[in-house]
Order: C-alpha cells, then structure tokens, then sequence
C-alpha cells in the first residue's frame, strides 16, 4: 500500500489562534486535494510559537477543545490522519501538545517530553510518555521538535513498530554552533534524517517558517525514508509551503534487512543495553 505524506510548513501567529485553526483546516484541505493522506502540522500550530506567557495562556485549551474537534471534522470528511502541535491547559499548567486525529477521533495525545530553552519558563515537561497507534495508513508515531536530539525518543518509537514518525517542530537557532552543514541542512533536519536511516521508519517533519516577534524560524520541512533519503524538502525557512512525499509501509519493512547478514533489528545487543518506556524495556 502506498500513499502520500503532506507536511505543511506555515507560521501561526500569537493571539490568532482562531484564524490559526481555521487556516490549518484549509491548508489541510488543500494538502488532502493533492493526494496527501497523512497530513502533519507544526509544534504549537493553534497558539503560534511563543514565549509571552500570556499569550499561550490566552490561546490555551483541553485536549477535547475546538482544535481536536475542527481537526476530527476535518480527517473524517476528508478520510486522512492528521498531526499537529497545539498549546494544551491541563489542572491549572501548560503544556507544548500534540494530536494524532483519525476519521474516527483521537488517535494520539502527547505532550512534548524535552523543552527547549525558554519554553522551560512556561510549560510543564511532557507526562504521557511516547506510544505509537494504529491507523488505515500504517503505525505512526508522535514527537515535537527538540525531542529528535534525544536519540532514545526515536528508538522507542521505532521498536514499537511506529513506520512514520510524525514530528511537528518550530525549528529555531540556540543548538549548533553552525547552523548548516556543508549539504545546507540544518543540524536538527541532518539530525532527523539520519535518525531516519538508523531506526529504519519515515520521518516528516513540519516546521514554522518565517518569524513571529523576535523568534526567527529555520524552516526545512521534510520527509526523509527508512534509508535516510529526502524524499521531500527541506523547504526554504522563509516561506510557508505544502510538501508531499510517497509512503510504503513494506519499504520500512524492507529496511530491516539490509543483507543477509546486516539486519539492524536483530543485530541489536539487547544483552548489553536496552531502553525502558511504560516500564518495558525494549
């Protein structure tokens, strides 16, 4: 089975989180017109990435608020899977969230695990752990942003049988000493495609682009395959654009096996080392 992979690179902008919503529905439309049947959205898409706490507080709402509501209407009638970041209010905390929406409701709620820099100042680090669910489209998996630089995130994914790990991100400066590489990557997309090769899933990755306020983003949504080729992007940083890219599930099954004597899986000395999430180690 193979079919289309969109990641949508535009810029929410703080204190419109209605507009926000409304515009990521039609950009999903859009995406969905062009054949995309998983559709991934930026980190803190609704809210716009920000920093000014009131802001995010003013744009904050539950798991079950309007923007789970707007993106099920949208995955049901138009038959796709959708991912997005969004700024969740929980018991009096913030949280930087993200949502796996299927035509039948909530696939994936996650709250982001790693917060980058000033976001430590706003929300509460992520408690519901890493899973991956079940859709017509293949296993996929949920990430935000800086928790791609935690190796383990993407290993646990992967060894739960994710095929497509779904990352929506607001990629910034504040990490690498140089911010591209000699191929023009960045070191957070460089960072995510090889991630890619060596835990043999799909990577997409949906940036903001552009800049908000004084936060000025990187840019470079894209879509990487099994064997850490860009299949899609990255895309400029200063442009909003829609990628879409093919996924095979059997093409991630086939990245298991890459000879008869190099099958990383099963190379793997679990023996020696293993990595723990839920209390099972994998």
């Amino acid at each position: 089975m193979t079919f289309s992979v969109a990641v949508i690179q535009f810029t929410g902008l703080p204190g419109r989180e209605r507009e926000n919503r409304e515009r990521s529905v039609r950009l999903i439309e859009d995406a969905a017109a062009d054949g995309a049947r998983v559709i991934v959205l930026p980190e803190l898409a609704i809210s716009g990435y920000t920093l000014n706490q009131d802001d995010l507080s003013a744009a904050a709402e539950p798991c079950d608020g309007p923007t789970l509501s707007a993106w099920t209407e949208a995955a049901r009638r138009l038959g796709v899977v959708i991912a997005g970041g969004f700024c969740e209010s929980d018991g009096g905390r913030l949280y930087n969230s993200a949502l796996l929406v299927g035509p039948d409701g909530l696939l994936l709620h996650y709250r982001k695990l790693h917060l980058f820099d000033g976001e430590k100042l706003i929300f509460t680090p992520g408690d519901r752990g890493l899973a991956v669910a079940s859709t017509p489209f293949g296993r996929i998996g949920l990430c935000v942003c800086y928790d791609l630089r935690f190796v383990e995130v993407m290993r646990v994914l992967a060894l739960q049988g994710a095929e497509l790990i779904a990352v929506p991100t607001a990629w910034v400066r504040g990490f690498d000493k140089v911010e591209r590489d000699g191929d023009g990557l960045i070191g957070q997309a460089r960072g995510a495609v090889v991630q890619a090769n060596l835990n043999q899933v799909y990577v997409a990755c949906a940036s903001q682009g552009g800049t908000t306020g004084d936060i000025a983003f990187l840019g470079s949504s894209l879509v990487a395959d099994p064997y850490g080729r860009i299949l899609a992007g990255p895309l400029a940083q200063d442009i909003e654009a829609t990628l879409v890219a093919p996924m095979d599930p059997a093409i991630a099954q086939a990245a298991l096996v890459r000879t008869e004597r190099v099958k990383p899986r099963e190379d793997r000395r679990t023996d020696v080392y293993g990595v723990t999430a839920g209390g099972q180690t994998l």
